[in-house]
């Protein structure tokens, strides 16, 4: 898939605030500094679409993003940001289940996790809301140029095992640095656009 235009829709902490309804939705979340900023720059090619910070917790809204005027990604709040006051904390997590629970138009979701690390219980939580509601979901391992080759063969085990990820789903070592994992996510996302199946959020 080639992106051709890229343009910043709206920010939003409520279904209120979404835009409209009308075009297919991929979107992008993991825990905080993990990197999803600098992935959908990279997706994109365009450094400064989606703003990044070397400050853990910054993006606190949900972003919306339009794409070849044909879909819409969208850029969740991180989770799991330590010095984020708590009643913070259960706001974010409140925007970001009722955004995956609610919205029709979303048709899959790219699960970011560093590379380097573990997957957190927060990483697990996430995952499994995503096979909860049933959604078509890619595990994104972030920062892929900080590991050799042979390290990530073993944390790409560790996530798998620590995820019990399904086989449906993709794992993708990914760096906004090199490209490493850009063309084989858009596939991905292509996938999911083509088969553009509608949710039936009432049975979840």
């Amino acid at each position: 898939m080639k992106i051709v235009a890229a343009e910043f829709l709206t920010s939003a902490v409520n279904p209120g605030g979404y835009p409209p309804g009308d075009l297919p939705e991929i979107a992008f979340v993991g825990r905080s500094n993990v990197g999803k900023s600098s992935l959908i720059n990279r997706l994109v090619n365009r450094k400064g679409l989606a703003r990044t910070s070397s400050t853990p917790g910054r993006t606190q809204l949900i972003n919306f993003f339009k794409i070849n005027d044909r879909f819409i990604m969208v850029d969740l709040p991180g989770y799991g940001y330590a010095r984020v006051p708590e009643e913070v904390k259960a706001r974010w997590g409140k925007m970001i289940e009722g955004y995956l629970k609610n919205r029709e138009n979303l048709r899959g979701v790219c699960l970011l996790l560093d590379c380097r690390h573990t997957p957190t219980a927060q990483d697990i939580q996430m995952y499994r809301w995503l096979q909860y509601y049933r959604l078509p979901a890619a595990v994104v391992a972030t920062k892929a140029d900080k590991l050799s080759n042979n390290q990530w063969a073993k944390q790409q085990s560790v996530i798998k095992k620590t995820l019990s990820l399904a086989p449906e789903h993709s794992l993708i070592a990914f760096s906004a640095e090199t490209g490493r994992g850009r063309d084989e996510l858009l596939d991905v996302i292509k996938d999911w656009l083509q088969a553009d199946q509608p949710r039936n959020t009432e049975q979840e």
